[in-house]
């Protein structure tokens, strides 16, 4: 669908009924499937036939929503997985092993910082991580023979840093590797990461995709034009596969070579796969995306002025806010808007956070982000909770810290409950 602009493919994208079927994407709950001959089951578990083996593999209703995003973001397919956790590990380890290293920025959300520096590290694959400031040969100097990707979000979980995508693209392919892009707090609704030169995308399908609180879920596209045959970096990718009887992904499966080895062999192996009924859901999120992202964007940018303003607040962090450090990156990545978080301090620092938090009526205090109801975190005593003190100054969070998560509520209402929570702050 990719003629039709991103809001007709949010509601159109995946899933076109024929002559009497279903109007809305049915769920296909069901692990297995029915064939005609032992002969094409045989093909599909060769890779010889397309088709539908496992739903730990593949299942109609979760291919649709695959579908859907590939074609949002401008990639020749994508992968659903169970978490976004999940869609991180299985980016990096499609194409790295042990012994192998990749480089990724500093000021990323907590729990994916422990996921590469303590569990990837027990894997024996080195997590090498710059500040986002870093110099080009300081980045440079971080890579060797072993290097494998380089990893950004497009904005930070929390410290909302925008990534300068052309130029770290322009680094990572210097160095015969590929830009891997967490694009979860814009979505392709307000950023598409392979037009500025990125590789590989990732999204926590958990949050702004899905929309509600709903549903766990992570997803990976691939935009089909990394050159993974250049260097001989990758054999797991240019080398047969002994466990498909010596396919070849670049070879028998070309510009879709990287995702189609992550759905067949990782997946196959490590089973994160998501639910039927999950992906339904996702798929409903998806539908209102687009005018979801306007609201949460609009909201977010009102808050922020209110905030900036206000007497008990300390410093306001958010990409669009004229003289922000990131302004000039807001608008070159992110023009229609950033998303709907903040961050902030409160004048008196970490109680007063507390103090502020306690005191909202409306918004609450939960260990979620981007879904349509405002909420509120302290993430250094939660989900940033593992890091050091060190890496919690890497990754902008200081302990004074409010992350907010604007909703898609009234602006009115969202901005009374806020102010009187700040009267409760002596």
């Amino acid at each position: 669908m990719n003629h039709y602009k991103t809001e007709t493919v949010c509601i159109q994208g995946g899933y076109q009924p024929k002559n009497g079927e279903p109007r809305v994407l049915p769920i296909y709950q069901s692990t297995t499937y029915k064939y005609d001959s032992a002969e094409h089951l045989g093909k599909l578990f060769d890779l010889q036939a397309p088709g539908h083996m496992y739903t730990r593999i593949s299942n109609p209703t979760v291919e649709a929503v695959e579908s859907k995003i590939a074609d949002l973001e401008g990639g020749v397919g994508a992968l659903c997985l169970s978490s976004g956790q999940a869609a991180n590990l299985f980016a990096i380890l499609n194409i790295a092993k042990s012994g192998d290293n990749f480089i990724s920025i500093s000021s990323i959300y907590g729990g994916t910082v422990n996921l590469f520096a303590v569990t990837m590290k027990k894997m024996g694959i080195e997590v090498r991580f710059v500040r986002p400031g870093s110099t080009d040969e300081e980045l440079d100097a971080l890579f060797d023979d072993r290097t494998r990707a380089v990893f950004g979000e497009s904005v930070a979980n929390p410290a909302l840093d925008v990534l300068d995508i052309e130029r770290y693209a322009s680094l990572a392919h210097k160095h015969g590797v590929p830009l891997i892009v967490d694009n979860t707090f814009p979505t392709p609704i307000l950023c598409r990461p392979f037009e500025f030169g990125a590789d590989i995308v990732t999204h926590s399908t958990t949050k702004y995709m899905d929309g509600h609180a709903q549903v766990v879920g992570g997803v990976i596209i691939d935009s089909g034009r990394f050159d993974w045959s250049a260097g001989n970096k990758y054999p797991e990718l240019t080398e047969p596969d002994e466990s498909y009887h010596g396919v070849v992904y670049t070879r028998d499966f070309g510009t879709a070579a990287y995702i189609t080895k992550a759905r067949v062999q990782l997946l196959r192996d490590v089973g994160a796969s998501p639910s039927p009924m999950g992906a339904y859901l996702l798929n409903l999120g998806l539908e209102t995306l687009h005018l979801r992202m306007e609201r949460h964007c609009d909201n977010a940018q009102k808050v922020a002025e209110f905030l900036e303003k206000h007497e008990k607040i300390s410093w306001v962090n958010y990409p669009s806010l004229p003289g922000n450090s990131q302004y000039e990156l807001a608008r070159k990545y992110l023009p229609n808007g950033v998303c709907g978080v903040i961050s902030f301090g409160v004048v008196g620092g970490r109680e007063a956070a507390v103090r502020f938090m306690d005191s909202l009526k409306m918004a609450a205090v939960v260990v979620h982000v981007a879904d349509a109801r405002t909420c509120v975190l302290h993430p250094a005593s939660t989900t940033h909770r593992q890091l050091t003190d060190r890496q919690l100054i890497d990754a902008g969070i200081g302990a004074d810290l409010i992350r907010m998560s604007v909703g898609i509520e009234h602006i009115e209402d969202i901005i009374a409950d806020i102010a009187q929570a700040l009267e409760q702050v002596s």
